[in-house]
């Protein structure tokens, strides 16, 4: 059976909504953060050495799993219970170039710029971000709203794991930083897609129960 353990309120919110849109076989395990410091519960790390989320546990064909790191388990549920499925356009598909992109830049680049930004503030005391890490988050956003005027997807024409990928800092974590997005139309037009998706809204009713999703 495949397992997701969810840590509230963290990235691994994505893979509940990754095996609610393929329509696997799968359950939910959720951790509440700890009272004292907001962090994983001991259990929750010691599911994996680098105790961080997501992590994923399987045991399929005689085998058992342990894994990590939101692409790595994005690329492995897919290989092994859907390789056929449109959330990822083969290399003959138009949007392949731009679906990898993004599918990588979620974290590569965009979520990395997020940890700069939290570090630079909330971690040192400083009022505002260094010229370096503002330049890199208003190119970020630039990026985001540029895109979302040129196709309805991150990945292109159509849903993908790229979009997957890209929620959890464009819904989740803004709620956490209290960011506006009025001044982002076309982000604002895509979050209400994703939102009017029966996969996204059942992914986060067992992920975050009682937590509304940040899509406006």
């Amino acid at each position: 059976m495949l397992t997701v353990h969810h840590l509230r309120i963290s990235q691994s919110e994505r893979i509940v909504w990754l095996c609610e849109e393929l329509g696997i076989d799968y359950e939910v395990k959720l951790y509440n953060r700890r009272e004292d410091n907001n962090l994983a519960p001991d259990e929750y790390k010691a599911l994996h050495p680098m105790g961080i989320a997501p992590v994923i546990t399987d045991a399929k064909d005689g085998q058992s799993l342990v894994l990590g790191e939101s692409g790595a388990i994005m690329d492995y549920i897919v290989a092994k219970y859907a390789p056929d499925t449109p959330l990822v356009p083969g290399p003959d598909h138009p949007d392949f170039a731009d679906h990898l992109f993004f599918y990588h830049w979620a974290n590569a680049t965009f979520m990395t710029n997020g940890m700069m930004a939290l570090v630079a503030t909330r971690m040192t005391g400083a009022t505002e971000l260094p010229p370096f890490v503002a330049d890199r988050m208003a190119k970020s956003w630039k990026i985001i709203e540029t895109r979302l005027g040129e196709a309805d997807y991150f990945g292109g024409s159509q849903l993908t794991t790229a979009d997957i990928m890209m929620g959890f800092q464009l819904t989740t974590s803004r709620a956490m930083s209290g960011m506006s997005i009025e001044h982002l139309p076309n982000l604002q037009a895509y979050l209400k897609r994703i939102g009017e998706r029966e996969a996204y809204q059942r992914a986060m009713a067992k992920a975050e129960p009682g937590m509304p999703p940040k899509l406006d």
